[in-house]
């Protein structure tokens, strides 16, 4: 089922984690920021929406780098009734689409409740001082991915913070998968 996240809550700061990454290594989210800014993408191996996307979410981890923006990608999904979103999954699909970025696995998913996370891909645009400026789509991409060309909302966005602090005071939403809570014991 398709779900939307909330508008942008400017200003509200970003909070910090250590995860275990796909290369076998423990990364602080905080870490992964760049000198003006951190994309925090919430993301996983399954989705529809995702998998229309990630060669343009590669693409633009790699080109905000030359903006001073970091990117780290977070999988919260409940892997054990999505065997999909495993962690040994989760390093296939990143080795498969060529991930240049950590990419964290939140097992307990506590992560993605402490930055209402809600769909998957939800992006985290973040300044310098980490507090958030962007949550809104990657491109108009949907279930499938758009034609060439489309503007590129979240580079576009993550440029204007890189220069200004600032997010663009417009911003559309994303769209994906509902993250796939865990069932409340």
């Amino acid at each position: 089922m398709a779900a939307i996240p909330p508008v942008c809550d400017f200003g509200w700061q970003a909070v910090d984690a250590v995860l275990p990454g796909v290369d076998g290594k423990s990364h602080s989210i905080f870490g992964q920021a760049g000198p003006n800014g951190l994309v925090v993408a919430f993301i996983c191996n399954h989705c529809p929406y995702v998998k229309a996307v990630i060669s343009r979410i590669v693409r633009d981890a790699n080109d905000l780098k030359a903006e001073g923006i970091g990117f780290v990608a977070i999988n919260s999904n409940d892997a054990d009734a999505y065997p999909d979103d495993s962690f040994d999954n989760m390093k296939l699909f990143a080795r498969a689409n060529g991930f240049t970025f950590p990419y964290l696995h939140d097992v307990s998913q506590a992560v993605a409740r402490a930055y209402g996370a809600v769909c998957t891909p939800d992006f985290f645009g973040l300044n310098v001082e980490l507090t958030l400026q962007y949550r809104g789509r990657l491109d108009a991409s949907r279930r499938d991915a758009g034609p060439p060309g489309l503007r590129r909302d979240l580079f576009e966005a993550m440029k204007q913070v890189a220069r200004t602090g600032d997010g663009p005071r417009d911003q559309i939403a994303s769209i994906g998968c509902s993250i796939k809570w865990k069932e409340a014991a």
